[in-house]
């Protein structure tokens, strides 16, 4: 019975040491990615504001032929176009992806109803665009979203042991552990302040990690991998698209939504060839096109005076179709591409995606719908448009908010708690007591590191400096 007391004590200081850890190595990312995610949440109100004559138009009805926009953007800005994004709404430009003779990509604003060129942008140097980058990769590239997929597996950490040391033990009031106890001072006043906010934003932030990591760079194509496999991810359909020749359609688009991503991408052929069958290519694939995909020219880049035009055949057949709430409409990138059209609405259940021949301008295959998708697939895609505040308007931004500001409520009162605690001149973390029963916390880490690779890699790795550490402060402690 006595070492109960004990028990307890070491199992506190042990999950508190994690805690400590988990948040020294990831406290800086969280705040940028709490930053940068808010300001995206806001994008569409942020781009009204800040350009309002390139957003919005005189409404009209109907719009000139997507050819003539397209070419309105290359005279304006010469060089060659790659997509255009069509208006769900008649007061809304259409945008032309133009990536210019000279200079960076732009993406230029055209009035559906003159196709009058409005004005352009460099996205990566827009506020939301420099967001978006951030929130992606802190600017840093392939290392850089490695970075931010380790700092949000160990967040899940962080909520974990920030529960279990929340959990009051023996007697609790409610101020201080429901709600912040505002009359305390020094570090009890931080102390009670971040239990609460802990409480009543972990869920959301819990929900904005897991909804975020399908688009990390590991946990993504092993998510990709695994449910396509299962049947669960990509429609099955999608397996006759001349596998291995064909490209994944991120690799050729450079956008897709999350569940089409991996799915291989059918082929145009030449009518008349003995491997029309199927989508095959009538030629053999431009052995180029992985390498264009992540060039300044992806994807699809053109200013084929014939391909230009059969956009307008691409968009007869989306209003035959019934689309009438806009589109995103991709160019076909090299003699096999094709044409890809799919909307990308805010409730994912009206997703639809169509590929066109390049050479006939008929539809290849069916209008694939969300329907069509694999559990996996429904689930993600319902989280991301959560994630982004999508799904129920301004209350779904509002919420997703709500967990940003209490990132940097938690990292606030968090740093406040361990300067006031901590001894001059050293870290101050908790020191590591032995005999703690943390035999379950094992288990789920471990299960955790296997789910999710780079923070298996990471944990090994924090665990050997941990020890070192425990060892040094040992040594230092008997000499």
């Amino acid at each position: 019975m006595t070492s109960m007391p004990h028990d307890r004590v070491t199992f506190h200081r042990t999950i508190w040491r994690w805690h400590f850890w988990a948040g020294l190595l990831v406290l800086p990312i969280l705040l940028m990615l709490s930053l940068t995610g808010a300001i995206y949440l806001f994008n569409d109100e942020l781009n009204d504001a800040i350009y309002p004559e390139q957003r919005l138009v005189v409404p009209r009805a109907g719009h000139v032929p997507v050819s003539r926009m397209i070419q309105a953007a290359l005279v304006a800005y010469p060089g060659t176009a790659s997509r255009v994004d069509m208006p769900g709404r008649a007061d809304r430009s259409a945008v032309v992806f133009v990536n210019p003779d000279q200079g960076p990509p732009r993406r230029v604003a055209v009035d559906p109803g003159t196709g009058r060129v409005l004005g352009s942008v460099v996205y990566d140097r827009t506020l939301v665009g420099w967001a978006d980058a951030m929130h992606r990769s802190m600017l840093m590239g392939v290392f850089g979203e490695r970075l931010v997929e380790l700092a949000a597996c160990w967040a899940l950490v962080l909520l974990a042991t920030g529960v279990i040391l929340w959990w009051p033990r023996g007697g609790w009031r409610a101020s201080g552990t429901l709600w912040p106890r505002l009359s305390g001072r020094g570090r009890r006043f931080w102390r009670d302040l971040h239990g609460p906010v802990g409480l009543w934003t972990g869920g959301v932030i819990g929900f904005l990690v897991l909804t975020g990591l399908p688009w990390a760079g590991v946990t993504g194509p092993l998510l990709h991998r695994v449910s396509g496999a299962l049947g669960v991810g990509y429609p099955t359909s999608y397996r006759q698209y001349n596998i291995p020749h064909s490209l994944p359609a991120k690799v050729a688009l450079g956008s897709a939504p999350w569940t089409l991503e991996d799915a291989p991408l059918p082929q145009s052929h030449i009518p008349g060839s003995d491997m029309a069958a199927h989508g095959h290519a009538a030629m053999p694939p431009d052995e180029h096109a992985e390498h264009r995909a992540h060039g300044p020219g992806s994807p699809g880049a053109t200013r084929d005076p014939a391909v230009i035009r059969g956009t307008d055949q691409v968009d007869r057949i989306t209003a035959g179709l019934g689309w009438t709430n806009g589109y995103r409409l991709f160019l076909p990138g090299g003699p096999t591409g094709v044409y890809t059209a799919f909307t990308y609405p805010d409730r994912p259940q009206e997703q639809r995606t169509i590929y066109v021949n390049r050479y006939t301008l008929r539809p290849i295959g069916r209008e694939v719908r969300f329907a069509d998708y694999g559990a996996v697939g429904r689930a993600v895609e319902w989280g991301v448009q959560v994630h982004m505040g999508n799904y129920f308007g301004a209350a779904n931004q509002a919420l997703m908010l709500f967990g940003c500001i209490g990132v940097w409520l938690l990292a606030i009162s968090g740093v406040a708690m361990w300067w006031k605690r901590r001894p001059a001149g050293r870290v101050g973390a908790p020191p590591p007591l032995s005999g703690a029963r943390v035999g379950g916390l094992i288990v789920a880490l471990a299960i955790l590191a296997l789910m999710l690779p780079l923070f298996g890699a990471s944990l090994l790795v924090v665990a050997a400096l941990d020890r070192g550490l425990a060892v040094a402060t040992r040594r230092r402690a008997m000499a």
